[in-house]
This record gives structure tokens, C-alpha cells and sequence, in this order.
């Protein structure tokens, strides 16, 4: 049975026994600062062609049968320069995927920012300006789209800009990162409040990445802790969780937060009436451990299902919302993947039948991505395909860029197809649905 998706009025549905959304997604990662060595920037869509072959490609989408797509939209196109405003790419992709009969999910920011947005996430007008964005794509479509995720993976857009300093602004500490989170999650706050300006209809669908911090080690069990309560922190912050009890308020203030700020969010607090759980098993697992010489390292073993079961319970038992996943995929072969697709959804089933409201998969990406090596690589981009998708891309002489079908796909449409049946039934819920105010 395919069923729309809910407005917030009507949140509620996400819960019945029977609903259950299956979802897919284009890797929408823009990254518009050229690396200062190999000049490149990382822009997926232009990478893999979307750009000219959208109309295809939604297609593709539309052949799965899934009732939702998460779909990003490329504010660094839309909005060239301060003053320019170019609608013509999401006018015409998410009108298409209305007309499927597809819902968008739609992904507002995507790591990247327009370039003139100097010093990025911490320019001082950046919660102003991408509220305004978010306000002028949900007035074209007022009252037709009304899930929107406010930015996409917070803390690893805070990890990546602020801690590693691969990405604008460039920072490369812990106070670095903690002033990207304020600023990112100050960001999303106030996106939320103009999309709901705009149309109260909206439901914001924060999307995090997840991971599960363990170790062996006692004397990294300190350190585990903190890194895990590390992966609440940008819904802890907007959802107005941080006063003077939470586990991380002595360290971020230890690391350039000021009492000031974290009161902002408590006073701004908006709800979270739905959560995305971005989870990979070569990535999610973290063990923490030492090497050979004894220094200390952070590995990703591949893991297995229980991946999911386990962070389920976590994210139920810390926000007691709705839950979907909002990005999961195996990388490699096509039995690797099917293999992923099988014991995911085979714990998605089990959480369901424990009264944990999961109530959406998406299997992200729906083709190959590229590889964000890419950007500081030489090689062409054909060589940075990441197989882990329902289609390959599978370059031959007449496209560099082919679609290719793989059993993966015929799997997946078989179980959007399905509706719930493939997950079960939702049993009764232990905690209650946040209220949709």
C-alpha cells in the first residue's frame, strides 16, 4: 500500500501499524570551494551528469515505485550571487516528481554553501541567509512539498569544516568544530522557524549521520562516552536539550561555547517530529583502540545488523519521535549490497515488532556516488565511482556515464511494492509520538 506523506497536522500517521515509506535519494554533495592543490571542487550532480540527465534519472526513481525521495537542491546554482536568484533547476526537478507522484523530501544544504558566503558556516549573517533561502523554495511550493530536511549530516559537516578542516571555513580543533555546531545548528533553528512561517504544514525531517561508539579498552571508556554523546549534539541543541545537567555542557564550554549561546537554543527550541538515521555498516561502527605502537586509534569495522537494532533503541529511548532511515548502503559487490539490503531490512522488522516506530527506509544512493577523494585526486572521475547503489554507473564508449540496472534495484522495487510488508506490522509503541505543535 503506498501511502503520502504526513503534513504535520496530520504527523500522527507515521505511527499507524500499517504505514511505512520507502525512500531513495541522489548523492547531492556540493562542495563549491576548489581544493588548493588540484583546483577541483565536488559538485554530484555535475559529477555524475544529473545536471543534464535529470529527467531520466527521476525516472528511475519513479520505476522503483517508492512514494518519497529525499532530493537535495544545489543552493550554490540557485543563489550565484546575493542579489541572483536562479529557480530554474528545482522549479523543474521537484514539479517532475510531483507529477510522478512522488513526495520530495526535500535536502536544503548538503555540506557546501554558495562561495560569496564568505568564511561559510560562520559568517555572522549565515542563519539569516539560509532561512531566507528556505523561505523563498517553500513559498513555490506552498501547500504541494511539505518535507524538508534543514541540513543534511550536522555534525559531520561540523567534523569536516571545523575539526578536520577539509572544507570552508577550514578550522582544525575542538573549539573549531564546537563553534561550527553552534553556528550550524543556530542555522537550522531559525530554517525551521521561516519554513513554518511559510506554511506551519512543514515538517522539518532532521537527518544526522549516527554512529556507535565501543571500545575494549578501559582506558578509552571516557573517551567512547563523550564521543557518543558528540553524536546528539546538533539535535540536543536545536530540540533546546543542553542546560547545566547535560553530559556535554561543562565540555563545551571548556571548548568556546558560552553559556549565552546554549541558553539561545533553549529559548528557540523546536521539536523534532521526525528523525533520519543516516547509517552505513563500513562506516557507522567505531572502535576505539590502540595500534601496534600504542598510540590511539578510532577503526570502522564492518558490522553487522545489529547496527541497526542498536542505535534504534538509542535514538527511541533519547527523542521517543518517529524514526527512518535516512541513508543506508553497503559498499562493493552486488552480494555485499544485497546481502546489507536483506539483514537491514530484517532489523528494521525486528525494531518494529519491539513497538520502535521506524517508519521509513531509504537506500541512499539510488546510483554510484563519487567519492569525495575526488576533490584532492588527479585521476578521472570515472575512477572514483563508489559502487552502492540500486543502479552502477558503467562508463562504455558511447556514455562515461551509464545507468546500469542491477538485481539490487528488482530487490528493492519488490520491496517498496510490498508497503509494510516486508518490516512488519508496528507493534504498540512504548513511548509516546511527540506532539506536532
Amino acid at each position: 500500500m503506498t501511502q503520502a506523506l504526513p503534513s504535520r497536522s496530520q504527523i500522527r500517521r507515521l505511527t499507524a501499524p500499517d504505514a511505512f515509506w520507502w525512500s531513495t535519494g541522489i548523492e547531492d554533495t556540493f562542495i563549491t570551494a576548489p581544493h588548493p592543490v588540484t583546483g577541483r571542487t565536488l559538485d554530484e550532480y555535475e559529477l555524475t551528469g544529473h545536471y543534464e540527465r535529470w529527467r531520466d534519472d527521476l525516472g528511475l526513481v519513479a520505476e522503483l515505485g517508492v512514494p518519497c525521495a529525499r532530493y537535495g537542491v544545489p543552493w550554490h546554482r540557485i543563489q550565484p550571487r546575493p542579489e541572483v536568484w536562479d529557480w530554474s533547476f528545482p522549479d523543474e526537478t521537484l514539479e517532475r516528481l510531483l507529477e510522478l507522484g512522488i513526495a520530495p523530501q526535500v535536502d536544503l544544504v548538503h555540506y557546501g554553501l554558495p562561495s560569496w558566503i564568505e568564511g561559510a558556516f560562520l559568517h555572522p549573517d549565515y542563519p539569516k541567509l539560509v532561512a531566507e533561502y528556505a523561505a523563498r523554495l517553500a513559498e513555490r511550493f506552498r501547500g504541494r512539498i511539505t518535507w524538508y530536511t534543514p541540513l543534511n549530516e550536522p555534525r559531520i559537516t561540523g567534523w569536516y569544516c571545523g575539526r578536520l578542516g577539509w572544507w570552508p571555513p577550514f578550522r582544525r580543533s575542538w573549539p573549531g568544530f564546537v563553534a561550527l555546531m553552534l553556528a550550524i545548528a543556530k542555522g537550522m533553528v531559525e530554517t525551521v522557524r521561516a519554513l513554518q512561517d511559510v506554511d506551519p504544514e512543514i515538517v522539518p525531517y532532521f537527518v544526522d549521520a549516527t554512529d556507535l561508539f565501543d571500545t575494549d579498552d578501559p582506558v578509552f571508556e571516557n573517551e567512547a562516552r563523550l564521543r557518543q554523546e558528540i553524536v546528539f549534539l546538533a539535535l540536543d541543541l536545536v530540540s533546546g536539550r543542553i542546560d547545566e545537567h547535560h553530559p556535554l555542557w561543562s565540555w563545551l564550554l571548556k571548548n568556546g561555547a558560552r553559556e549565552t549561546e546554549l541558553a539561545w537554543f533553549r529559548d528557540r527550541a523546536v521539536p523534532l517530529p521526525v528523525v533520519g538515521m543516516n547509517l552505513y555498516p563500513m562506516f557507522t561502527q567505531k572502535k576505539l583502540l590502540r595500534d601496534a605502537g600504542g598510540r590511539f586509534r578510532i577503526r570502522m569495522p564492518y558490522a553487522g545488523a545489529d547496527l541497526i537494532t542498536r542505535l534504534g533503541r538509542l535514538y527511541h529511548e533519547r527523542y521517543g519521535v518517529p524514526l527512518m532511515i535516512s541513508e543506508t548502503a553497503s559498499m562493493g559487490s552486488l552480494r555485499r549490497r544485497l546481502d546489507w539490503l536483506e539483514r537491514s531490512v530484517a532489523a528494521t522488522r525486528q525494531l518494529r515488532a519491539e513497538g520502535i516506530p521506524l517508519v521509513g527506509y531509504t537506500w541512499w544512493p539510488m546510483f554510484s556516488l563519487v567519492t569525495w577523494a575526488y576533490r584532492q585526486g588527479r585521476r578521472p572521475v570515472t575512477d572514483h565511482l563508489a559502487p552502492m547503489g540500486l543502479w552502477d554507473i558503467v562508463p562504455d564508449e558511447e556514455d562515461p556515464l551509464r545507468r546500469v540496472p542491477t538485481p539490487a534495484m528488482v530487490a528493492y522495487r519488490n520491496l517498496a511494492r510490498g508497503g509494510p510488508d516486508a518490516v512488519g506490522m508496528l507493534a504498540s509503541a512504548s513511548a509516546p509520538v511527540a506532539a506536532s505543535g
